[in-house]
């Protein structure tokens, strides 16, 4: 039998170092493949987060504050219950810097003792029953009950109204949340226009539902709201497939007054919602935040006059809100 040369022994080597070289390059393509999807749907933003800055474009503390989209959707439905009762900015201020101190805007199934939720509220000491503090509905819309009735709220200082309501063993805990409470009470009742941005992906074909975003609405802001469903729409025009469902929701009283504080506050909610709730797109007052697109920002769309322009804008009358058919 014939020997076997040092080189026969080594293609076999030779051959597995080209396959681990291979499988490795293989992994690290598919790596920088996921991170560039990941830079596109989010805007090139990174991970899915929202933004408030300041409408005056100011720096420093109080100029802008970033959080998780869940921690936007809480802070807006937090606002949006208190304009609702109706309270004024102030008390939206002190709600939210409350539930940065006690649950960092998240909505929490546990705490101390028996505490739970936005404002870590305890049913043992008559907040309600467990499922209703969870509830950011509930929870805030409480929270503002018990605030009115301390005697002089509006000119207390903020930790010390706070304190009345939640007596916590921190009572000076909560003056620190101020500045960025101020902004965030600014941006989601609507008194700030466009100074909310979100990043983070479009919503797959199919996931969403105008129907539980209508629901929704009118859980949070009432029935007053009258959220309407309307036709599918194509953000091609006419000619275009319907790739979208709207729902749409009116801003102007029963003498057609147009309230545009009123519908930012919607604009905002739907856009701190949009991951939630699948939104696509959300458009008024000539501008349009859509999902996945120009880095979260708010942009000009002006409504076309007839059948120019993009067929999807709003004017100051209705706030548009899409979700992907």
């Amino acid at each position: 039998m014939g020997r076997v040369s040092q080189s026969d022994h080594s293609r076999p080597r030779r051959r597995r170092r080209l396959l681990r070289a291979a499988a490795g390059l293989l992994v690290l393509l598919a790596v920088i493949g996921y991170f560039a999807v990941q830079h596109d749907s989010t805007g090139g933003m990174g991970a899915p987060h929202c933004v408030v800055r300041a409408a005056d474009g100011a720096e420093g503390e109080g100029g802008s504050y970033s959080m998780t989209p869940e921690q936007a959707g809480n802070a807006a439905t937090i606002a949006v219950v208190g304009t609702g009762k109706p309270m004024p900015e102030r008390a939206v201020t002190i709600a939210v810097a409350t539930a940065m101190q006690e649950s960092a805007l998240r909505n929490l199934d546990h705490g101390d003792r028996d505490s739970l939720g936005l404002f870590q509220q305890r049913p043992s000491q008559g907040w309600g029953t467990p499922a209703q503090i969870q509830d950011p509905v509930y929870s805030a819309g409480i929270f503002y009950d018990r605030l009115k009735e301390v005697r002089g709220w509006a000119r207390l200082p903020l930790t010390e109204a706070a304190q009345q309501v939640q007596l916590s063993g921190f009572p000076q805990a909560y003056a620190k949340h101020e500045p960025d409470a101020t902004l965030l009470a600014a941006a989601f009742t609507g008194g700030a226009p466009g100074t909310l941005t979100c990043t983070g992906p479009a919503p797959r074909p199919g996931s969403g539902d105008p129907e539980k975003v209508k629901a929704e609405l009118t859980r949070v802001f009432g029935p007053k709201a009258a959220p309407q469903l309307g036709p599918p729409a194509s953000s091609l025009g006419r000619s275009g497939p319907a790739d979208r469902s709207e729902v749409a929701v009116p801003v102007t009283d029963k003498k057609g007054a147009v309230d545009r504080q009123r519908g930012w506050e919607l604009a905002h909610w739907a856009v701190a919602n949009a991951a939630k709730l699948n939104i696509t797109r959300v458009g008024y007052d000539g501008k349009a935040w859509v999902a996945g697109e120009n880095k979260g920002r708010w942009i000009d769309k002006v409504p076309g006059k007839s059948g120019s322009g993009d067929p999807l804008s709003a004017g100051p009358d209705d706030v548009r809100i899409f979700t992907a058919r």
